[in-house]
Formats: C-alpha cells, structure tokens, sequence
C-alpha cells in the first residue's frame, strides 16, 4: 500500500512542477505582450482587448489567425507570426489562469445584458463558452471596432458575422456602452504550495 501511494503521489508532484513551470514559461511569452495588454492581462491601451482570464482556447484560436493571416490586425500579425504553437500555448494558459471578478455599476443589473451577447458572452460579460472572449470591462471603442469589423466582413466568425449583419450602430453602441460599464479586476490566484 505504501509502495502504490508513493508512487501515485510521486507521479502527481512533477506534475504539480511541470505545471507551475509551463506556467512560467508563459509569463516570459507575455513579456512581448505587456506594453498593450499588460502582463496580467489588464489592457493599457484602449485599443486592446484586456485578456487576462480569457479561455485558454479563446486565445491560442485567435493567436493561431493572428499568425496564418485569417485575422489581421498590424501590430498582432507582426507579433504572432513569430510565435510557436509551444508559445501560444504557453502565453494563453499564462493569461487564463487569471481569475475575473465583476462588479456592475449601480442601477445596472446583469438581466438588462443585451439580449444577443448573454448566451455566449455572459450576462456579466464573462464568457460562457470557451470559444467565446470575455467583454466585461472592455472600452467602448474595442467593442465597437470588433462588432463592426464582423458586420462588414474585415473580421469573420461563423456566429459572430450572421448576428452582427443585422445589428445597427445604436445596436452596437447599446453593447458596447452595457459591457463597458461593467467593473473588472483581474486577479492572480494563489500559487500551489
């Protein structure tokens, strides 16, 4: 019995290591990424998506368009062209294991979300899908940006293109105004001991 429990528990200790290590790996990947994301994942910029606690596979999907050349934008092509796919894993399991915490503003409860975004996006802006980006607390002028590069097809997503054909500009500043009032924090959870 003995014999079987040490090695069980000597099998999940270099686990434990191996995880905090990938961690870190990813930490020094998201050094490149601090000036506008930041290296918690908070943006610095109003332009950029903040990104820390976004799903793992959000971010290697959109880093993987990024580099093939589906998606563009002129400072992330540059940058994700020269990442690995050991890299892109590494950055987006280090900006995921952040945790989020919202807090809406007075008087704005999360029943009054915009109708379209809830299933996927949440009605506090906290993704519900692992496909899908976080939208609390991002500017008005990112939210925009995005929804109008899908309605007039800069920017292509089975989901998002069709829903956001239809959408007006006072539809789309109506979103872009509910999810950036939304208050976040990003936090660092706790090392494993």
């Amino acid at each position: 019995m003995r014999i079987v429990l040490f090695m069980i528990l000597g099998g999940l200790l270099p686990a434990r290591d191996s995880l905090a290590q990938d961690i870190d790996t990813g930490r020094k990947v998201a050094g490149m990424c601090r000036t506008c994301h930041g290296l918690d994942g908070f943006a610095r910029v109003p332009i950029a998506p903040h990104i820390g606690g976004e799903p793992s596979e959000y971010i290697k999907a959109q880093l993987r368009a990024f580099r093939d050349g589906s998606r563009e934008h002129e400072m992330m092509t540059v940058v994700a062209k020269g990442l690995s796919d050991q890299q892109i894993s590494d950055v987006a399991d280090w900006y995921s294991h952040f945790e989020i915490t919202t807090t809406f503003p007075t008087g704005k409860p999360g029943d009054n979300a915009p109708e379209l975004c809830v299933a996927c996006h949440g009605a506090n802006g906290i993704s519900e899908m692992p496909d899908a980006p976080n939208l609390a607390g991002e500017t008005n002028i990112y939210i925009e940006t995005q929804l109008k590069a899908f309605r007039n097809g800069k920017r292509n997503n089975e989901i998002m293109s069709p829903i956001a054909t239809d959408l007006t500009d006072a539809d789309i500043q109506a979103a872009a105004d509910w999810y950036s009032s939304i208050e976040i924090k990003i936090i660092a959870p706790a090392k494993p001991n």
